[in-house]
């Protein structure tokens, strides 16, 4: 899985395996998301998408290992369909992960991983897509949150 984001490229070394599951890596570059996407697919991967702390974790420290300045966003697989609402009482807000290669995204996602750092807009109109947006935060470090 890779994650996408603006800036120049990183060093090759910005790739994280966990035990046991997909590597992820990072590839900086200013793109749509569908290009984000198509960029990934080269590469035999897709977007990444995170079924728990753990895997948020790595990707987390995989991002500042690429030596990304804050703020960024990074596209991941994060979608909502057209004739899917937003879902307020949801850690995702109605957005899915896409699945992977193959692959099926969870569908399940623990409510630790519903923080957004700006709501996204109430509708069932249109499909949308979010990123991993990071922010530096000088008391704690890096801060996460989904952003449309």
């Amino acid at each position: 899985a890779c994650a996408l984001g603006r800036a120049p490229p990183p060093p090759r070394a910005a790739v994280r395996c966990p035990p046991a599951g997909a590597c992820f890596s990072a590839h900086l570059a200013n793109v749509s998301y569908a290009e984000a996407r198509g960029a990934c697919h080269q590469r035999r991967g897709g977007l990444a998408w995170v079924s728990g702390e753990p895997e948020l974790r790595l990707l987390l420290g995989l991002l500042a290992e690429a030596a990304m300045p804050a703020p960024a966003l990074f596209w991941v697989g994060l979608k909502r369909n057209a004739s899917t609402c937003t879902h307020e009482e949801q850690p995702l807000r109605g957005f899915s992960w896409e699945g992977v290669g193959g692959g099926t995204a969870p569908q399940e996602v623990p409510a630790a991983l519903g923080r957004w750092v700006q709501e996204p807009l109430r509708s069932c109109l249109t499909a949308r897509c979010a990123g991993l947006h990071l922010a530096a935060d000088p008391r704690d470090g890096p801060s996460w949150g989904w952003k449309e």
